[in-house]
Order: structure tokens, then sequence, then C-alpha cells
């Protein structure tokens, strides 16, 4: 049965470009999900876009020479032109700094006060001694007061996982300067979370097929909620929709509270640019529960913001905490399925630091190797359930032996074979047991791949793939068709015949993974038109804002399906190019002593 899939994917910060190891969290483990899904005939709206608020962003346009708006405009476009390189099929891709997601973060806000979840408080904040500037909890480290943990922030320790506030902390200091902050007295609005506790461990409880390590997280953090901070004395952000505050210029709502909202902000603007401003409700306010689902990708440092956060916001926008209340003007709105957490990815033993040169950016990777080739790495080797690392000498293994090697010089030999014996896809004459068994395994694998890709299990769903590759790659040297040429040419047809096919089914049990060679082989097999739908970059504007671009996309006009999709006899076939790259074992080496320079320049 189709169903309406919202793939809520983590929003990159926009102070810079992103790195490998952050797309290896939220970017192509939600694009292989959501190309997955839509071949499995399910209607998939997957969004995102930059997170472009928050004092991190003033901090690095003063480092640039640049106001807030300028370096979030130059970051927004970097990490556009990234992603949709990177193949990531966003139905749409956005940003925080749009009037509509402006008016979609003071409804939340409004009716969460109105509710009574967002209440009024005099705190301590932190303020830099030496700018009189705002620190925000994440600028602010020292040691946990509850594990002795010396670098813990301000909002959390990473270390025990609980949640903070900087005052707690033993020995705080600015990460930006290393000065002792200020804290001095300010009025801020705060979420009630402890009102929303109950709802949120009813809801939780329902969560039995998550990701253990998630579950147990997000559990444990239910017994140490207090109310969470909102607001923050910046002139940089969404204004308080309050009388007596929408017009302050040194309040504003905090980064963290509005960058989670935007993926209902982004999924109406969709709505609204695809010409059906209501068309976002299918996928937040299903009439059956069945019809829907929601599955949110991120790093793990992100769980704490999808697992309690972002549904205590909606409970409260819904009404359904301790203090009641009724849902706003948009309505009831859903809460996520399953939060998708990846673990971390590290660089040659080394965790990813763009402030120590320690990180390679996905425009400098992209311009010298192939999207599918960090792709696959990320697939089959990336931190889906354990923090794993990144080596070059690991990438250029898996590229050449596996990819290249492997399921390269499958499609190659094989269209090679019967393109320059036969000039085209050949009929099959009689079928073997050898035949039946291949096509018996190759057509199982639907099943099995998809199922494990149905509870993003990607690592075993693409070394699944990638073993029914081995047993094509086999069945061919088993067969020996060069030597049926002369022997027995009959025979030839028909192991070529099984063998293309073959090779078509694997292609589309590697599409989510591999969307641009995907296209390739598809043509090498003599197909035409669109096989795997791939994103494109649109510039858009609105009024009192200069354009900017988003990444869209028309992924239903591809042709790719979750099933077998029978060859064509007759189809003509030339002789075929690479699909992959082989790479020279200098490559290793020579990244090597680029990562050094950058670390010692």
């Amino acid at each position: 049965m189709s169903r309406n899939i919202l793939t809520a994917v983590a929003w990159p910060y926009a102070n810079g470009p992103r790195h490998i190891g952050h797309v290896s969290g939220f970017g192509v483990p939600s694009d292989v999900f959501s190309r997955y899904m839509r071949m499995a005939g399910h209607n998939v709206l997957m969004v995102s876009g930059t997170d472009e608020h928050g004092t991190p962003i003033q901090v690095q346009a003063d480092a640039e020479g640049l106001s807030t708006r300028e370096l979030a405009d130059r970051y927004n476009r970097v990490i556009v032109e990234d992603l949709a390189n990177l193949g990531l099929s966003y139905d749409l891709f956005t940003r925080t700094t749009t009037r509509n997601h402006y008016a979609v973060v003071q409804e939340l806000f409004r009716t969460l006060h109105a509710n009574g979840y967002i209440v009024a408080k005099t705190t301590m904040g932190a303020i830099s001694p030496s700018t009189g500037r705002t620190l925000p909890d994440r600028y602010i480290e020292g040691t946990c007061p509850i594990c002795g943990y010396d670098s813990a922030r301000g909002d959390q320790c990473d270390n025990c996982g609980n949640q903070l506030d900087p005052t707690d902390l033993i020995n705080p200091r600015s990460r930006i300067n290393g000065e002792t902050p200020s804290f001095v007295e300010t009025e801020h609005f705060f979420l009630d979370l402890p009102a929303l506790a109950d709802a949120l461990g009813q809801w939780l409880g329902e969560r039995t097929d998550w990701r253990p390590n998630v579950l147990k997280f997000s559990t444990n953090l239910l017994k140490e909620l207090q109310p969470r901070a909102i607001t923050r004395d910046l002139d940089w952000g969404v204004p308080i929709p309050l009388e007596g505050w929408s017009d302050r210029p040194d309040k504003r709502i905090y980064v963290w509270f509005d960058a989670v909202i935007g993926y209902l902000s982004a999924s109406i603007e969709w709505a609204r640019r695809s010409g059906n401003p209501d068309a976002w409700r299918e996928w937040w306010q299903p009439g059956d529960a069945a019809d829907a689902s929601s599955y949110y990708f991120m790093g793990k440092d992100n769980i704490v913001f999808h697992s309690v956060i972002w549904p205590g916001i909606l409970l409260g926008y819904d009404g359904k905490g301790a203090h009641g209340g009724e849902p706003g003007e948009l309505g009831e709105l859903g809460l996520p399925t399953e939060v998708v957490s990846s673990e971390y990815l590290t660089m040659e033993g080394r965790k990813f630091s763009s402030s120590r040169s320690v990180v390679i950016y996905v425009r400098d990777f992209l311009e010298r190797y192939d999207a599918d080739a960090l792709r696959y790495f990320i697939a089959v080797a990336g931190p889906e359930t354990q923090d794993t690392d990144f080596t070059w000498a690991e990438f250029l293994r898996r590229t050449n032996d596996e990819l290249v090697a492997g399921w390269g010089n499958l499609v190659n030999r094989t269209v090679s074979m019967a393109a320059k014996n036969l000039g085209a896809i050949p009929e099959a004459g009689e079928l073997t047991d050898a035949d039946r068994a291949l096509l018996d395994t190759v057509a199982a694998a639907f099943d099995s791949v998809g199922a494990l890709l149905e509870k993003s299990r990607q690592k075993n769903a693409i070394n699944e793939a990638m073993r029914v590759v081995a047993e094509v790659n086999k069945y061919i040297s088993d067969m020996a068709p060069w030597k049926l040429r002369t022997e027995d040419p009959a025979r030839m047809s028909t192991v070529l015949h099984v063998a293309l096919q073959a090779v078509r089914d694997c292609n589309t049990l590697l599409t989510p993974f591999l969307p641009h060679a995907a296209q390739q082989v598809h043509e090498q097999l003599g197909g035409t038109g669109v096989w795997s739908g791939l994103p494109e970059v649109s510039e858009v504007s609105e009024e009192g804002n200069a354009g900017y671009p988003v990444i869209t996309g028309d992924y239903a006009a591809a042709q790719a399906r979750w099933r077998r999709t029978p060859i064509v006899p007759g189809t003509a076939l030339s002789a075929p190019t690479p699909v992959f790259r082989k790479l020279d074992p200098s490559i290793v080496e020579e990244e090597l002593a680029r990562l050094e320079q950058k670390a010692e320049a």
C-alpha cells in the first residue's frame, strides 16, 4: 500500500561549508532511504535547508568581515551546490531566513505560549566580557558537575548525556576566546519540558522499533528534564511574537527552537511552491496514521533535539501535555515515526575539525572524485550504528576492488560481450538450472534488500546487493560465454541474455546508493529517458529578500521501480565506457600530505 513518507533531514548550519563527516550522518543515508521509498511506490517528501540563525553565524561573520546576512547567503549557496552535486534528492532544500519560516515559527511559539508550555522567567545569561555579546550555551565549555568530563557544553554533556545549564559548569570558559564568561540577570522565555515529560514518556514507550541506542538515550533524558530557554539576547533571529517583545531589537527566538520547526515550515513552503498550499497536510495530518510516516535523519549529537525537544514542541502545540490546550491554526500535527541517528565519522583516526584543518569538505572531495564513490563508501563503511574511520587507503580499496573491479567490471564485460558479438540484447533460448538459479537469486534480493532499506539498515542492504553482484560475476565466469561463440552460439546468446537481465536487476538494487552510475548503466543497456532522478538547483525569491537557491527535483518522472524490469531483446547495444574511475594508489600519499599541509598552515 502506498504511503506518504516524510524524510526530514537535519539542517546543516550555514557558518561554513560542510565536510564529508556531516553528510555521512544526515545526507547520504536520508537520500538512500528516500530513493528506495520512491522506487517502492510511496509518496516521498524530503525536506531540509540551511540553519542560519544564532551566535555562531555572528561570530563567523565577524571573522570574515561580513554581515550576518551576507555570511548566511554565502554558505547557503555553497551548501546547496554541494548537496545537489552529491545527488541528494530533496523535494525542497530551503533556508531558515525566509518569511515563511518566520511565520511558522511564530505560530508555534504563540500557540505553545497560549497553551501554557512557554513561560517567562528571569535567569542568568552568559555574556562575553570583551564584546558584551551573549554567549550561547554551546559556546561555553567546562567540567560537567555530574560526571566530571572536562569538555562539557553549556547545554549538554556529550560524555554522560545529561542536560545542563551554563551556570552548572565548573570552571566555565568561552570556546571563542577562552575567557571566563560573566553571568547577568536577563528575562527569557522557556519551554516547559517537565510539563511534557509524561506525554513524551508515553510516546517514547510506544517506539519499539527504534535503534536501541537512540531509544535508550532518549528515555534516559526524560528523568532529568528541565525548562529550556528558547530566547536569547540577540539581534539575529526570529522576533518574539508577543506584545512588548516583537519590536525589541535585543531579544530573539533562539536557533535550536526555530531550526527544528524548519521541517514543518519547509513542508509548507514546498506545498505553496507546488501550487497546492494545503498539500503539506498529507504528510503532517493524515486521516489514518497508517497512511503517513515521518523519518528524521541526523548525527547522534542531534538526537535530543529530535527525539525529545521537537516531539515536545509538537505535543505542546497539539495541547497534549500536562497543561492541556488546543491545537493552533495549523491543526494537530503528527510526531516522528522514527529518529534515524548515525554515529560519528572520523578521519584518519582523528575527529573532524574545521578549526584544526582535520577535514575534507564535500566540494573539495567532489572536485577530485566521483560523487557515487563517496556515497558508496558512506553506505558500506559509514557510521550507521557505531563510530567509523574514513581513511584514504580504505577509500581507495573500496573504490577499486568493489566499485571498479566488482560492479563496474560486471557491467562492462557483460555489455561489451553482447555489443561486440551480437550488437543487441539477444533472445533467450531454453534456460538451464544454473540460469534459473541466478535469476531467482537476483529476484529474491528485491525483498531482502528492500526490507533492510525499509528499516534503514543500509550497510547490510548494500552488502547484500554487492553479494548478488558477486553471484552474477561468478555465473559469467562459470558459463564462459566467450568460449561459446564458436562452440554453441545459441547457448552464448542465452547466457548473455540472463547476464544482462541480472545486470539490469542489480542496477535497480544499487540505484538508491549510486544514482549517477545507475543512469549510466541504464543507458548502456539501451535505455532512454530518466532512470534515476537527480536534484536541480533553482533560483527563487520572496518579497523583501534577494534571490537565493533551493534544491528541488522532478523525481516522479524517473523510471526506476523496485522490481524486475525485463530487458527487451533486439535493443541495440554499443561498446560501453567505464562506469567508475579506477584510482591510482598514489592518491593516498597525496591526500595525506594535503591534510598535513592544512594542519600546519
